[in-house]
């Protein structure tokens, strides 16, 4: 399922694909059946389960969750208690699902999963967003997601408070280091990708060096990427790119970390962007624990 960046990343729109792949996840956990389950719990057996945090950070992926246990057992009723983008502490009840135990057990690990990796992303996110308070800048994702879950992932770095940046290698031109050494050049490499897209889509160079950046802007390119750029250095490029073509996005990327985030995005850039949002995130501690017995089915 693709989706553009002009589409956003809320909720809407990703049920039909989600429970596809939900199956898929499941079945490879599932096998021909939960046999521990099924060999200790009664059938019918039924009964109401809490999931928690065990430690704090933002919750990302209640939606996925109930997912899950939707596709698991139709008939199980899940209820958050708390809405995705909230900070919660350890010990918060932030769902409760109530219906067969079987049925519990069966989608307790893939949904714990996902919500995990989900807010451990929108933790991550978060302690950036927190870092660039009070300034412009804006703090987006890379491509650098785990196969099958990049739509979840970049979900989650919008709960967590960041922005999103391309989606795929089909919704915008960003021309890096090996397109512009098998192209020729910046300037061959932003003709060639001009003359082949339609002209409401944007075209992003990335550079490394002053000469690089007088050649992008010399190309004509929207966005110009400034690629592991010591400070000083970014600062000279924010000042060319300003004075020769202001409209120009100006995007940091590279070696990005809370302790060197908010000196780069005080260098005047519009957009910094951060891989590790979703790459080198911690999962956040979540756990299901069966309540009471409600009785039988």
């Amino acid at each position: 399922m693709q989706r553009s960046a002009e589409q956003g990343l809320g909720w809407e729109g990703y049920d039909t694909g989600l429970r596809e792949s939900i199956r898929g996840w499941l079945a490879e956990d599932i096998g021909t059946g939960d046999i521990t389950t099924r060999s200790t719990i009664p059938a019918d057996s039924v009964m109401k389960a809490v999931i928690h945090v065990k430690e704090d950070g933002i919750v990302a992926g209640l939606p996925v969750a109930e997912a899950v246990f939707g596709v698991v057992d139709p008939a199980l009723v899940f209820t958050a208690l708390v809405q995705d983008g909230d900070a919660v502490v350890k010990g918060t009840v932030i769902a409760e699902v109530e219906g067969r135990t079987h049925s519990i057990l069966t989608g307790e690990r893939l949904a714990l999963n996902l919500m995990q990796r989900l807010s451990g992303v929108a933790t991550k996110t978060k302690q950036f967003v927190d870092a660039l308070e009070g300034l412009p800048t804006r703090l987006v994702d890379t491509r650098k997601t785990t196969p099958g879950h990049r739509l979840l992932e970049k979900y989650a770095v919008r709960i967590g408070g960041g922005s999103n940046h391309r989606f795929g290698l089909y919704d915008a031109v960003m021309i890096k280091d090996n397109h512009i050494k098998g192209a020729g050049g910046i300037a061959a490499a932003v003709a060639a990708a001009r003359a082949a897209i339609p002209h409401t889509m944007k075209i992003e160079v990335e550079t490394e060096s002053l000469a690089e950046v007088g050649q992008a802007l010399d190309s004509g390119a929207d966005i110009i990427m400034l690629d592991n750029m010591e400070p000083a250095l970014m600062r000279e490029a924010v000042s060319l790119i300003r004075g020769r073509a202001p409209h120009v996005v100006i995007e940091a990327s590279g070696g990005v970390s809370l302790d060197t985030v908010r000196g780069i995005a005080e260098t005047g850039v519009d957009v910094i962007s951060v891989g590790g949002l979703t790459y080198s995130f911690r999962s956040l501690d979540i756990s299901l624990d069966l309540g009471a017995k409600k009785g039988r089915a």
